[in-house]
C-alpha cells in the first residue's frame, strides 16, 4: 500500500563523487581533499576527543541506561558538557535521551510503521515536491528517490498524519533531515513529535500551525530583546525600517539548520534539545552583538544582505556560543 508506493520509486542516478566535508556535505572550495575538516588535525586533538567520548560513554551507560541517574546527580556537569558539544559519534543517542523521544518511542511500539504504511496524508504531493530542496548538497539526500529522500518522505508523511492540525509545512523538512543524519527514521519521527508536542520543553507546533503563531510570538520577543540588549543597533534598525521578520524567521522555523554552517547548527541543537528555545534567542542576539559595529553603518539594502550573510568569523562556535551563553534572556521571555 503506502509503503509499496514510496519504496518502489526508481532510484535516480547516483551523483558523481565529489570531495565531502566530515559531515557528508559536498565541499564548495575547489581542489579540496575529501577528508574535509579532519585533515591535518594534531594527534593531541584526537586524544582529547577520545577522552571526551569515554567520559560521555560513562555518563550515558549502555544504551542510555545510566543517563537519568547521572542527570539527577550531576545536572551542572551535564549542562557544561552539552554546551561544550556532544561527541559526534554519540550525538544521535544523546539527542534522543535529552529530548524525551526515547521514552515516546518505547511507549508507542508499532505506531510509526502504522502511520507510514497504512495511512494517507493530504500533504504527500507537497512533501514530494520539497524533498529535493532539503540539504541538497548532502550526499545522503542527493540521489533522487534514493534512501535519504525516501526516509525523509516517510518521516514527514508520518508526522503529517500523526498531527493533522499541523500537517506539513516546508521548514519541517530541515528538522527531519538533520535528525535523519544521526538516527533511524522511527527515532527521527519520535524526536520530531517530542519537539513539536513538548515532551520536555514547551510545545513548538505553533511554528507550523496556520498563520505561524509561535513564529510571530518569537519575532516579537526577539525585537524587544534586540532593543534592550543592543539599543544602538535597535535604533538603527528602526531608522532603516528593519524588523526581525526580514532576517530571523528561518532561525526559529528551522532552528538554524537551514542556512547556518552545519558544525555550528549541531552545537546549537545540542543545547536547544537540552535547554529549550531560549538558545535560539541567545545565538541570534550574540550574532548581532558580534557584528553590531559593522551593522550600524549599513543602509537598508546592504543591511538586509549582511543579516542574511554573516561573516565566517562570526559563525565560529567557540567564539559565538560563549557570547550567546552570556546573554540573559530568560526572565524577559
Amino acid at each position: 500500500m503506502e509503503k509499496k508506493r514510496t519504496d518502489d520509486y526508481e532510484p535516480g542516478p547516483i551523483p558523481s563523487p565529489r570531495p565531502l566535508d566530515r559531515f557528508g556535505f559536498v565541499k564548495q572550495e575547489p581542489n579540496s581533499s575529501p577528508d574535509g575538516l579532519t585533515r591535518g588535525r594534531p594527534a593531541h586533538e584526537y586524544e582529547r576527543e577520545e577522552g571526551r567520548v569515554r567520559k560521555w560513554r560513562k555518563m550515558i551507560g549502555v544504551g542510555g541506561s545510566d543517563w537519568k541517574h547521572y542527570v539527577r546527580r550531576k545536572p551542572h556537569v551535564v549542562r557544561r558538557r552539552i554546551r561544550k558539544g556532544i561527541p559526534d559519534c554519540l550525538r544521535g543517542l544523546v539527542w534522543q535521551l535529552i529530548s524525551g523521544s526515547r521514552d515516546l518511542l518505547l511507549m508507542n511500539p508499532g505506531v510509526y510503521e502504522q502511520l507510514v504504511i497504512y495511512e494517507t496524508s493530504a500533504s504527500e504531493l507537497d512533501i514530494i515536491r520539497d524533498i529535493s530542496r532539503t540539504f541538497p548538497s548532502h550526499v545522503f539526500f542527493q540521489q533522487r528517490h534514493g534512501p535519504g529522500q525516501r526516509s525523509l518522505y516517510n518521516v514527514l508523511k508520518a508526522y503529517s498524519v500523526f498531527d493533522r492540525d499541523v500537517g506539513y509545512v516546508q521548514g519541517m523538512g530541515f528538522l527531519a533531515g538533520l535528525l535523519l543524519l544521526y538516527m533511524s527514521e522511527e527515532d527521527a519521527f519520535w524526536l520530531l513529535v517530542a519537539l513539536l508536542k513538548g515532551a520536555v520543553h514547551a510545545p513548538m507546533e505553533g511554528l507550523y500551525l496556520a498563520g505561524l503563531p509561535l513564529v510571530q510570538q518569537y519575532l516579537f520577543q526577539f525585537d524587544h530583546l534586540v532593543r534592550e540588549h543592543l539599543p544602538k543597533l535597535g535604533e538603527h534598525f528602526s531608522q532603516e525600517m528593519i524588523n526581525p521578520s526580514m532576517y530571523a524567521s528561518q532561525w526559529f522555523i528551522t532552528v538554524f539548520s537551514y542556512s547556518f554552517p552545519f558544525h555550528l547548527a549541531l552545537r546549537v541543537w545540542d543545547v536547544f534539545l537540552y535547554e529549550g528555545v531560549k538558545i535560539v534567542f541567545k545565538v541570534g542576539l550574540a550574532l548581532l552583538k558580534y557584528c553590531a559595529d559593522d551593522l550600524t553603518k549599513l543602509p537598508f539594502e546592504k543591511l538586509i544582505h549582511a543579516l542574511r550573510n554573516f561573516p565566517e568569523d562570526a559563525m565560529d562556535p567557540d567564539t559565538l556560543l560563549p557570547l550567546a551563553y552570556s546573554m540573559k534572556v530568560s526572565k524577559r521571555l
